[in-house]
């Protein structure tokens, strides 16, 4: 490394962010990357440790320490270059990865790690800014068309990995815009919308084509709020077109709550509530748009999705804003020698939660009360978690004597997804595992193959509900088997 002893003299340094008050009143987004002399000395802090736990512990083996060293020694074009041998869009990442590479960073046994995704962040900003970012078209055509249905990260990785290495192909989204969940799902606090459009820009320029506003499959789900397909194509009329079919959609199906009074209005899915206010950002007009102001709104479930319930609910403003989660409140901080290289379970607060939330755990909701059909509170109970004698398994248990009311006027369920949406892949007629999703392996020549012939899957499409990062690791590896499904082997990087 270029400062060997850098972790020993450096403290991390994180990003700087604008004070809640004043970014409550827009929806930009907050962080300032590093400057180049903090990213320099947080490089300088990357350990010379011999094992690289954090290239491990990130879903697309970033080589980590090489562009740390680049950024300490100011070689920001090489540094760059390096990020994107492994990771297609960092821009994505360097803003909503929660960073399992720092919790594997060997500085963190003992001290805090290194800020490797305000490097990430650094690096890439520097970048666009620069103008390195540019299109690499292919040299060569192979005249092989694939389809990609989905353009969340999982479906642009593999899309434009697939048309560097020669192949037309078109990506067909539902909703009226490129982007998936990162469009409609992320808001834009946490990451503008123009990253989206600058590398859908530079992947056209690559020879990938966009179908919007096109459902693939039998009948559009009704839902999903988001969705304005214009069009549906069949399954049937994508194989017979196209030489490969990659279904990396997201895993839409959220989690619901089937509890008295669950009929009344004022109790939506969180993706009912999210991607209006990402559309009128966007400058669209969306009549009778569900907001929270002036509300008194319950968050259920303590996840990303949750929080970014909470941080728009204050942005719109919320009279007040709860977040129930069922399990336990997690420690304060990790066991580090326990649980290190690891994900850590530990209490993580989020810059929507510090805007203004009140969090509370162990809670389970019971039932909803309402007024001429529409919810006003809702009835819950404190549980705790048991382990069951007979199974071994932890169960829950409410606690006798703990039921409460709460007034609520919006109820958003933020519980999670459980699958992706049936009618895609019954229309298709691929297997599924016993969770839903896509089945298909990640290894071996059969390698994100499903059961029916040419047609590949990836993302949370096939993994279930998962992160950005994992999405783009997925969308590599699928766009490697498709390539070498097509032309025998491939040359592009998995």
């Amino acid at each position: 490394m270029g400062k060997v002893t850098g972790f020993m003299e450096y403290q991390r340094l994180s990003e700087a962010a604008e004070p809640p008050p004043a970014r409550l009143k827009h929806w930009r987004e907050f962080v300032d990357h590093l400057s180049d002399e903090q990213a320099k000395v947080q490089g300088a802090r990357c350990m010379d440790c011999g094992i690289p736990f954090c290239m491990q512990g990130c879903p697309i083996n970033n080589i980590i320490p090489d562009w740390n060293d680049l950024v300490y020694r100011q070689d920001w074009k090489n540094a760059l270059d390096t990020l994107h041998s492994t990771n297609n869009f960092p821009e994505f990442t360097g803003r909503v990865c929660p960073a399992p590479c720092e919790a594997a960073c060997t500085l963190n046994i003992n001290a805090d790690p290194v800020g490797i995704k305000s490097i990430e962040h650094a690096i890439i900003d520097k970048g666009w800014d620069s103008g390195w970012v540019v299109p690499q078209p292919p040299t060569h055509r192979t005249g092989r068309r694939i389809a990609v249905v989905g353009s969340g990260p999982a479906g642009l990785a593999c899309a434009q990995q697939l048309a560097r290495a020669g192949h037309d192909v078109t990506v067909f989204e539902k909703n009226d815009r490129v982007g998936g969940l990162l469009r409609y799902g992320i808001p834009d606090f946490k990451m503008e919308k123009s990253h989206i459009d600058r590398r859908v820009a530079q992947m056209q320029a690559e020879g990938v084509t966009f179908r919007t506003g096109v459902f693939v499959g039998d009948a559009p789900p009704t839902h999903n709020v988001a969705n304005w397909a214009r069009e549906t194509v069949s399954p049937a009329a994508l194989t017979a077109e196209f030489d490969a079919v990659v279904l990396s959609g997201g895993a839409e199906q959220p989690r619901d709550l089937q509890i008295p009074g669950r009929e009344l209005a004022g109790i939506h899915y969180a993706m009912e509530f999210l991607p209006l206010q990402n559309k009128v950002v966007a400058g669209d007009s969306v009549p009778g748009q569900l907001v929270a102001t002036g509300k008194h709104v319950v968050v259920i479930g303590g996840g990303d999705t949750g929080s970014d319930c909470v941080g728009t609910s204050n942005r719109q403003g919320a009279a007040s804003v709860s977040q129930f989660e069922l399990l336990p409140q997690p420690p304060e901080s990790e066991n580090k020698p326990l649980v290190w290289p690891y994900w850590p379970l530990k209490l993580r607060t989020s810059s929507s939660h510090e805007e203004g939330c009140e969090r509370d755990w162990a809670v389970s909701t019971k039932a909803f009360k309402g007024r001429d059909g529409r919810v006003t509170g809702l009835v819950a109970v404190r549980v705790e978690w048991v382990k069951d004698p007979a199974s071994g398994q932890m169960k829950m248990v409410e606690v006798a004597g703990s039921e409460f009311e709460m007034q609520a006027d919006l109820v958003l369920f933020a519980m999670g997804f459980v699958s992706p949406l049936g009618g895609i892949l019954d229309a298709f007629g691929v297997q599924k595992d016993a969770r839903g999703n896509v089945r298909a392996t990640t290894e071996g020549a059969s390698a994100y193959t499903t059961n029916v012939p040419k047609v590949f899957a990836a993302g949370d499409m096939r993994r279930g509900q998962s992160l950005v990062v994992w999405a783009i690791r997925e969308g590599r590896q699928c766009a490697h088997a498709v390539d070498a499904f097509l032309m025998g082997s491939s040359d592009l990087p998995r």
